[in-house]
């Protein structure tokens, strides 16, 4: 009777990886397989990005990373080294909100919220991008972030009204 080898599997080494999340250096030591969304809502206690599809299709999940929106759920956190990362929770500036956030407030660009920080920051991308967008890049640019809760046209009022304002104070 043959005897079965066991295969010992390696261990995992942990990555160092420094990045700049909301304007902090942060440097801390990851998993291969670790993802960003992990990271940063478990490890480093920021929760406003959301677990929802995990196949990059709801943009629950989404942070801007040098500027460009990505999806935490499938991005690996070593991939974020020596780069810039936003979240939600970033976005406020001296316990001011940004205008984004502000219009959604005013309104009413969310319902129950999920949806919301993902939302807000891809529209910060593409403002950035584009500041000046018509209604139609706005929904060609935001087809990534699904809201189960509205028709979206809140969600484009909020956007629009937000560009509209930004543009104001430049």
């Amino acid at each position: 009777m043959a005897t079965a080898v066991k295969m010992k599997r390696p261990d995992t080494q942990s990555i160092p990886v420094s990045f700049t999340l909301n304007g902090r250096l942060q440097e801390i030591d990851v998993e291969p397989h670790e993802l960003l969304l992990d990271v940063v809502r478990e490890r480093l206690g920021l929760t406003g990005a959301k677990r929802s599809c995990d196949v990059q299709v709801c943009g629950a999940c989404t942070l801007l990373v040098d500027g460009r929106p990505v999806s935490a759920c499938t991005t690996l956190a070593f991939e974020v080294r020596d780069r810039s990362v936003l979240t939600i929770e970033g976005l406020a500036e001296d316990g001011n909100l940004h205008p984004l956030q502000k219009s959604f407030i005013e309104h009413g660009g969310f319902q129950c919220g999920f949806c919301t920080p993902g939302m807000i920051l891809a529209a910060k991308a593409l403002l950035d991008e584009n500041p000046d967008p018509s209604e139609a890049e706005l929904k060609h640019f935001m087809h990534g972030n699904i809201c189960r809760c509205t028709g979206y046209k809140k969600i484009i009022e909020s956007i629009m009204a937000a560009a509209k304002a930004m543009r104001a104070q430049a």
